[in-house]
């Protein structure tokens, strides 16, 4: 993961700082703010591989990736806050960071309460089960059918989608390590991430006995529920959106993108493809 930090910035975890408001909500300058302090300050919810630290530096894909974007805009440093993961929004809105870089999923939700950046991966779901799998679980519909506890990280995709298809028993935590926590206490069969994120828990926890299912995208009322993620940002920030999607399509398209995030699990199948927008994700199509 160090490799991917060759970018030279010097990223650092921030105390519960504040990113100064112009204008209000959204308004004035941001982007020239920014800037002008060489410093750009970044939400994350310190989870594996999306945004997290290390040794008392940031690092993951969306910080990783978000450095390359504001190297390229001009801007040397990256500071982050951390706070749960269903707070990232909340405390966007309040001025704590200038912007959310965790890797968090485009829905329509979302949407009403934060301008998302073009997409900047896709990904999959899948879940942690006990090595072997023996209740056979490989959907959403099977944890339903057979009464097993699900676990899930508040505010997360997956708990919405375990809401929407009335899976019985939903437990929600705050963090990956509370949720394997209650995986190997029996207290929940399965637990729900993206497959990435499962793999890198697995990683980072070698001695356990899980396994991560195949990745699956979930399906409700007849809809694909794609897991795309992007970089969050107050409504109204129209030219430090429209100047940090420009650097970021420039990523991917020169295959910079890949070389950032693969120490990370991500490969070319993360790219986004051409025909899954922040515009479709948004209005729930």
């Amino acid at each position: 993961m160090k490799g991917a930090m060759a970018v030279g910035l010097a990223a650092s975890l921030a105390a519960c700082t504040e990113a100064p408001q112009m204008g209000g909500q959204g308004g004035g300058n941001t982007l020239q703010r920014i800037r002008d302090a060489g410093t750009v300050k970044v939400g994350i919810a310190g989870e594996i591989p999306y945004g997290f630290t290390q040794g008392g530096e940031v690092t993951g894909e969306s910080p990783e990736v978000a450095k390359a974007v504001f190297k390229a805009l001009g801007v040397e440093n990256v500071e982050a806050t951390q706070v749960e993961f269903d707070q990232l929004i909340p405390a966007l809105q309040a001025g704590q960071y200038d912007m959310v870089a965790a890797g968090m999923a485009i829905i329509p939700k979302r949407c009403e309460q934060a301008q998302f950046s073009t997409v900047d991966y896709v990904t999959n779901t899948a879940f942690l089960v006990p090595q072997g799998n023996p209740q056979d679980v490989t959907s959403f519909e099977d944890i339903k059918e057979k009464g097993l506890g699900l676990a899930v990280l508040s505010g997360t995709i997956e708990q919405q989608v375990a809401q929407a298809l009335n899976v019985g028993e939903i437990q929600t935590y705050g963090g990956q390590s509370e949720m394997l926590q209650a995986l190997q206490a029996g207290r929940a069969y399965a637990g729900a991430l993206t497959d990435i994120s499962l793999r890198a828990l697995l990683d980072q926890n070698p001695g356990v006995k899980f396994e991560v299912t195949e990745g699956f995208v979930p399906v409700v009322d007849g809809k694909e529920q794609i897991q795309a993620g992007g970089f969050v940002f107050r409504k109204g920030e129209t030219e430090l959106v429209n100047a940090f999607n420009e650097e970021l399509t420039k990523l991917h398209d020169s295959g910079q993108w890949l070389e950032i995030v693969e120490p990370f699990g991500f490969t070319e199948d993360n790219l986004p493809p051409k025909d899954v927008t922040t515009e479709q994700l948004c209005s729930g199509e």
